[in-house]
Parts: C-alpha cells; structure tokens; sequence
C-alpha cells in the first residue's frame, strides 16, 4: 500500500496554496489534497461536464455566460448521481491517510471540494463556447 501512496503524493505534485500554522485541517486537506486533484483532474472534469450537458439535449451552448455559470452550478448540485460521479474522480486520488481523513468529516469537505470544482470550471467557462461534434 506504501507504493501506491507514494505514488499518488508525487503524481499529484505539491500542496497548493498557503498552509500555516493557523491553518484549520480542512484547509490543509484543501490545500494539500484537493486542489492539487483538481487541478491534476481539470481536463476530465471539462470532458466530463461537457458530456453531461450533451446528454440533457439543452440549447446550453447558446446560451449567455451567466446562464452557462448557473446551469454548470445547477448539475454539480442539484444531480445526486453526477455529483457523486464527480467526488469518485477526485476520492479515487487520495492516499489510504487523506481517505480516513475525509470520512471522519466528509460533508465539510465535500462542500469545499464541490465549490472549488464549480469555481474552477466557471474559470473556463470559455471552453463551453462551441459545440464540439
């Protein structure tokens, strides 16, 4: 199990983000696990949320920025399944520590992980520009 932990610290990178010693536990678990994650994610998580929004058949790509941003904040949210799809792509990258770590308090920690994943792909929203075939 070592090796695979290992693995997965050095795959991800550094901790992102300032760690002090005022820090709380969950910001250092944001900081040392979860933005390193998404961000090593971030090309799944486009290609991803770009295929939920194929499969709802909506008119998503004609539609303003600001309704991209709701719509993007709404499937995140509000759809159980996609949501939990989402969650698996980043617990899968926890080291066996960070996991028992994130059961002992899993709902604050999803909510911050769910909002830094909404934040992130409001970032790039410009991505959601064209419809790709």
């Amino acid at each position: 199990m070592e090796d695979r932990n290992q693995f997965i610290e050095k795959f991800r990178g550094e901790p992102i983000g300032n760690i002090t010693e005022q820090s709380s536990a969950d910001e250092i678990f944001q900081n040392k696990t979860l933005r390193p994650i998404l961000k090593l994610q971030n090309d799944l998580f486009i290609e991803v949320v770009k295929n939920q929004i194929s499969k709802h058949k909506t008119d998503f790509y004609h539609f303003p920025v600001e309704k991209k941003m709701a719509y993007i904040e709404h499937i995140i949210k509000n759809e159980v399944k996609f949501r939990n799809s989402m969650k698996g792509i980043v617990i899968s990258l926890f080291t066996i520590d960070e996991y028992k770590t994130y059961i002992k308090n899993s709902s604050n920690l999803n909510k911050r992980m769910m909002n830094m994943l909404i934040e992130r792909i409001k970032n790039q929203i410009q991505l959601f520009e064209v419809v790709e075939s």
